[in-house]
């Protein structure tokens, strides 16, 4: 019997064989499978007086500084800055970028402006403004009207999507505006862009917000907030120089269905904001998670 226990010892599975691991080792391969962004993109507003000046050059340059993702606005000259769709197609290829999506007036000219994002590849047209609304009902008159809007952009093979500002997280008549959007919207036609700044800066947890509404926010714009109770529309600063864990949030917020990650900026305590793009993109392609 002796020999056979012998025996059967030897063929045991190795993992019953092997030493205990020290903590050390736990703690070095738990950090060993940390991530980085591999794909992010950056909102176009952030530099708009470059592409205004020469939107060319500045898309080059941002493709330069790591962005692989574009996401536009309408400065004026259309959601393609006055580019034929080849001409525009071709920019991207020479800049590594892709236009994911656009910010645009989903009220007037859907159909046209819906025909060009599909013809360079955008995955979104996004409503980026609807303004504080008077009452909840006039939330649930807009919710209703982007059902409308989505179903139109879903006959283009295009999505859409909204994008907030702080005032549809302020409450009023004892609920949010923003709820009422997301509860009265159909998720087969309507998504949702959080602007994590905006949420922050309104008293809002954004990992808690967005624990609330799983597979319902499919981008954000990743903005910082210095520290903090100042004016809200003055406190954004360079990714990593604020309060707001983006390291946690990013990590949680995949695991809800987030797809694209877009830089965004408004105020420059200093610097250009084209510096600023450079040193967000830097920040960003180093962040683990």
């Amino acid at each position: 019997m002796s020999t056979m226990l012998g025996m059967g010892a030897a063929f045991m599975p190795l993992q019953f064989c092997a030493a205990p691991k020290k903590e050390e080792e736990v703690v070095a391969e738990a950090v060993a499978t940390k991530s980085k962004l591999s794909n992010f993109g950056i909102q176009l507003y952030s530099v708009k007086e470059d592409m205004g000046a020469d939107a060319q050059a500045t898309i080059r340059a941002l493709g330069g500084y790591g962005y692989k993702q574009l996401e536009g606005f309408d400065g004026g000259k259309g959601i393609l800055w006055g580019m034929q769709p080849a001409e525009f197609k071709t920019l991207m290829t020479e800049s590594g970028t892709t236009m994911v999506a656009s910010h645009a007036n989903v009220f007037e000219n859907l159909d046209a402006q819906a025909a060009q994002a599909a013809e360079v590849g955008m995955k979104y047209l996004i409503c980026p403004w609807i303004g504080p609304q008077k009452s909840l009902d006039d939330y649930k008159k807009k919710a209703d009207e982007f059902n409308q809007i989505g179903q139109k952009l879903k006959s283009h093979g295009i999505r859409f999507a909204y994008h907030n500002h702080d005032y549809s997280f302020i409450p009023q008549e004892g609920a949010m505006g923003q709820d009422i959007l997301m509860d009265n919207t159909d998720p087969a036609l309507v998504d949702f862009e959080m602007d994590i700044y905006w949420v922050h800066v309104a008293g809002i947890n954004p990992a808690e917000y967005l624990a609330k509404y799983p597979g319902r926010f499919r981008l954000c714009h990743l903005k910082d907030a210095e520290a903090g109770t100042g004016d809200p529309h003055q406190r954004g600063v360079l990714l990593g120089a604020g309060e707001i864990p983006y390291a946690d949030l990013i990590k949680q917020s995949m695991g809800l269905g987030m797809e694209y990650f877009i830089v965004e900026q408004e105020r420059f305590p200093s610097g250009t904001p084209m510096e600023a793009a450079a040193a967000n993109a830097t920040y960003l392609a180093a962040l683990e998670y």
